[in-house]
């Protein structure tokens, strides 16, 4: 019978924590240099952004944020502008980082608060609201 090598990043498992570090640290730098304005790009700086999270690539020279722009409004653009900008993004960040490299960056929406919405209305309805303050059968037979 033929073994199998484990891999550390095969696709079931999670970020690592140096990951997560990494990812988080991206995040607060990218946060930070969008809220202060840095980039010459009047049409960006005019918008406020939020980096809901940064995800880096196992090896680190890719991270993912996900973005929305404050109040929803303008998402598409949002995206047209980070992408038109993102060398200055990732030198600006750099300067706040303490990695030997700068991951490229790649920015995606953030719909982590349109599925809470969506959460929130679902438990909302009355029949899932009746089903959930039902007292659990299975343990009156115990």
């Amino acid at each position: 019978m033929k073994r199998m090598a484990k891999n550390k990043f095969h696709e079931g498992s999670g970020p690592s924590q140096r990951q997560l570090r990494v990812g988080e640290t991206i995040r607060r730098a990218l946060s930070d240099v969008l809220a202060r304005g840095d980039v010459h790009d009047p049409e960006l700086n005019r918008m406020s952004i939020t980096v809901g999270e940064v995800r880096a690539s196992p090896d680190l020279k890719i991270a993912t944020a996900y973005v929305l722009p404050l109040g929803g409004d303008g998402q598409e653009d949002v995206l047209k502008l980070l992408a038109r900008n993102k060398g200055e993004l990732r030198r600006l960040m750099a300067k706040k980082l303490v990695l030997k490299y700068a991951p490229d960056l790649r920015f995606q929406l953030d719909e982590t608060f349109d599925r809470m919405d969506e959460t929130r209305r679902m438990l909302a309805q009355d029949v899932v609201r009746r089903d959930a303050d039902a007292p659990d059968r299975g343990s009156e037979d115990a």
